[in-house]
Order: C-alpha cells, then structure tokens, then sequence
C-alpha cells in the first residue's frame, strides 16, 4: 500500500498546529522510525506504539516503516502524538478504511497494554482542529469530556487501540471489559463566593475595587497589616461579570494545559495569587523541553494577585511590564517559542514599609531610612506607571467593628459594574474595544469623544507640573471613563477627571 495519513495536533503554548502524520513501509531490512523534529518524549513512542500494537492483536508490518510528521521544520513534544503514529503505521498494510483515518485527528499516549493515556492541552488541540477543518477527533475515554466543549467538534472517546482501529475498519476484537484509564483525581478546593459586605470600615477602598471591576484596571493597594488589603483583593473575581464562551474556553484550555482537569467551563474569573517567593519562570512560565503557563497565563482572563509585593523581587516584578501592555507573553528558548494570553487585571498589595508602620497614626516604625527606600523601590516607576489606581488604606478606627461593613454587597456591586461593562460596550460598539482599559491613548485623546480642554484642564496642569507620564495621563483618561459609566453619564466631566486623578495620584483637583 502506498502512504497513509492521519492528523494530530502540535502545540506551542496555547496555540495549536494540524500535524499531517505520514506512515510509509518499504521493503528493506526491519526498522521503526519517526523522523520530524520530535523529542524525547516521540522517540520513546517507538517501544510504546511497538507494544500497545502487539498487545491489542494488531501485527505492525514486518517490514521497514518510516513515520513522518510534517511541517517537519516545526518542534514537537510530548506523548499525544502516540495515537495517530500507531493508526498511521497500522493502516499501511491495508487493513483500515485510509479515508477514514485521512479525516480524522487522534490525540492521547499510548499505554504498553493498549490502553488510550490522558494528556495535558487536549482542549487547546481540539480547538485547532476545528478551526483547522478537521473536526473529527478521537481522544482517549477520560479526555472526552474536556474535547466536547469545544463546539463543532466531533468527539469520539476510546478506551483501547483495538477500538480506534476498529473505528477505521480494522478486523480486530475488542475487549469486553477493559477499565480506561482515568484522569488523576481534581485536587482544588471549590471556590468559595466571598461577599463583599463582610469589609469593615473601608468604604472608600470598595468604592475604588468597583471602579477596577467596572473598567478592568490595575490597582495597587498600600496601607499597613490588617487594613483588608487582601481582604479586598481576594472579593474582586466574586463582582466581575461572568466570563463569556470565548473568555471560558481560553482560561479552560490554558488549566488544560497547566495538568489541571476539565470536566466542563468555569464561568467565575480565575483568581492567581503566586507566593512573594515565586520565580519569573513560575510567573511568566518556563520549561525546557515542554513550556508551562505560569501564574501570569493562568490568570488571564481573571485577577492575578501580588500580595506582599514589597516581598517579591524586582526582577519579577517587572517582568509584568510587557504583558501588562501588549496582553500576551511570549516565551522563547531555543529552537521553538511559545506564547500565552496574559489578559489579566493585576492587584497588587504592599505593606508601607518592611515593618508595616511607617506612616501609620499611633505606631512606631523601626525600620532604617534605606529599608524603607529599598522596600518601596522594588515597585520600580515604569511598573507603577502601568497602574491605573493607588489606593492608601488605614487602620479600620471604629468603636462597634460589627455594625461598620461594608454598606456594598457583592450582587450589589456586580450588578453595577455589568451596568457600566454595558454602558461601555455601547459607548465603544464602532471600535475595537468594549472595556475601558483596552481603548487606545490616542482615540480617547483625539477621537470623537475626546474631552474638552476646560474638562481635562486638571490632567494638562498635571502633565506640565511633570507629575504624570503621558502613559499615565492615558490611563487616568480610561479611569475618567470608567467613573462616567457608573454614573451613566454620556460625556466626560470635570469631576470624573478630577476622582480619578485622585484615584491614581492621590491629587485633588
């Protein structure tokens, strides 16, 4: 028989790759061998698709046989590719319907005994084969439920090589009673609904994190322990609107890829919150043969929390620069790159100083001159210029704590940030965008809805004064928006250019 092809799926980051897997035998002195950029990982697969075959009743073809996975220019890692070698290698004898296994992508590892082995990115990988038109997918049986919330896809679970084989016409019997192999048990804990009004005594911080959900800025939180800095930050996922198709099957895919498992879309935001003493390659992501997502991906489309952020090292601090602007994170290493979105609101919460009590009414601080300067200088200019709102909070200072929460429940002000989400979204409808933080310095500068010289004449004497960056300016603009929304209003005034200018340099206008 001449060449027979199949389809399985590359990944690099979260974007996936159709992988025409060719199988060809020859009449030459018995070998297997995959050629096309593989890893370790594809060259193992030999003895495995070697074995699973024997121990499925499935004879490989005594003769030389050469698969091949092309673009061959492109890397490929991991065991996902078992499948589709072993249908391809099988079918050159002849045995199976080449039409059918032509139209079809077969993903998941390969077992000694046969059996199909759950992997990592299978939702990723599905949804490159749809949007790369072939829509017919075979996975392994614990996967399937992840592969069907892709939709158009056309999922077929298999538990055995003997019942993809047969799938594509094989004359092979399939096991009666074969147990598949299950995916490891979910580990996370539910998230827990945190409401809102359990805040005591901070009205004002509440006011500001409705104005972060409402418009999706970043915010930085200053203020000594026990303030509810992270109090606040740990209740901003519960008053973000619910996460649409798209935004759900992207934080999906990328807990696909990260291990986790995926039974069905979780519409609440993701919530990252990385402890102070994590790497850059545990916040951007990293690997050397295989990259991970870090904390950064993992949060995109939802919160990534930096408490203690005086705590965390410089570096990777600001190594939230670039995706901070561009919302993606490109990692390279050699030979391939991988990119991640990184569409995530960053709250950030710090101490004033190492000990807490700088500043603070009624405390003492300890620290030396050059502590304070060292702590605070790890939130570097550039990265706190990518701030739209810096919020100091005190000491809650009342005499019945119990009766002081929050006068805000998190209904109430999810329901006021959907509000302004949609007064925006309408505002915006003939651009690019529909929140707030993502239109462009210059549109709002000098698009149709500019504002007025006399209404932004706070931010210009600002801008003279050297106070802001014209980075910054732009940001306190989207602020600006974003308080017009909540109001309902149509137009910009001077008081929605003077709140957030207070907002973001604590300036009174």
């Amino acid at each position: 028989m001449g060449v027979t092809r199949t389809w399985a799926v590359a990944l690099s980051g979260l974007e996936g790759t159709l992988i025409e897997v060719e199988a060809d035998q020859t009449k030459q002195m018995p070998e297997f061998r995959i050629i096309g950029l593989g890893d370790r990982a594809l060259g193992e697969a030999v003895q495995r698709v070697r074995n699973a075959s024997e121990n499925s009743r499935l004879a490989l073809p005594k003769r030389r046989l050469t698969v091949n996975l092309s673009p061959a220019s492109l890397p490929k890692q991991g065991s996902g590719f078992d499948v589709a070698i072993a249908i391809a290698a099988l079918a050159t004898d002849g045995d199976m319907d080449a039409a059918s296994i032509a139209r079809t992508v077969h993903i998941g590892e390969l077992g000694l005994d046969g059996r199909l082995r759950p992997v990592p990115g299978v939702l990723p990988a599905v949804r490159a084969a749809v949007r790369g038109g072939v829509p017919r997918i075979v996975v392994p049986w614990a996967n399937r439920a992840e592969a069907r919330l892709v939709p158009g896809a056309e999922v077929v679970g298999a538990s055995t090589l003997a019942e993809v084989a047969r799938l594509h016409g094989a004359d092979v019997e399939v096991p009666a009673h074969v147990t598949p192999v299950a995916v490891a048990e979910d580990e996370t804990a539910p998230r827990e609904r945190l409401d809102l009004g359990d805040v005591i005594g901070q009205d004002d911080a509440v006011g500001a994190l409705v104005v972060a959900a409402a418009g999706g800025h970043h915010m930085l939180m200053v203020g000594p322990p026990g303030a509810g800095k992270t109090m606040l930050a740990r209740r901003l996922p519960g008053i973000l609107p619910e996460l649409d198709d798209e935004a759900a099957l992207v934080a999906a895919s990328v807990r696909s890829l990260s291990g986790g498992v995926v039974n069905s879309l979780d519409r609440m935001p993701p919530f990252e919150a990385p402890h102070h003493s994590a790497s850059i390659a545990a916040l951007v992501g990293g690997g050397s043969r295989a990259v991970r997502p870090g904390a950064i991906a993992r949060a995109s489309e939802g919160v990534l929390f930096l408490d203690e952020a005086g705590e965390h090292a410089a570096g990777v601090l600001d190594a939230l620069r670039q995706p901070l602007e561009t919302g993606r994170i490109e990692i390279h290493r050699a030979g391939f790159t991988a990119s991640f979105p990184a569409r995530f609101q960053l709250v950030m919460a710090t101490n004033p100083c190492p000990c807490g009590n700088y500043g603070v009414r009624g405390a003492s601080c300890s620290c030396p001159p050059a502590a304070i300067r060292r702590y605070r200088g790890r939130l570097t200019g550039p990265l706190l210029d990518r701030i739209d709102i810096e919020m100091q909070l005190a000491r809650v200072r009342v005499a019945d704590p119990l009766r002081a929460s929050s006068s805000m429940t998190t209904a109430q002000a999810r329901e006021r940030v959907v509000t302004a989400r949609a007064h925006a979204a309408h505002r915006l409808r003939d651009t690019p965008w529909r929140m707030n933080s993502e239109v462009s310095g210059l549109w709002l500068r000098q698009g149709p809805l500019a504002p007025a010289p006399v209404i932004r004449r706070p931010l210009d004497a600002a801008l003279d004064r050297g106070t802001l960056t014209m980075r910054s300016f732009d940001r306190i603009l989207r602020v600006a928006w974003t308080l017009c929304d909540l109001a309902g209003r149509e137009r910009l005034t001077t008081e929605d250019i003077g709140r957030a200018l207070y907002l973001k340099k604590g300036i009174r206008s």
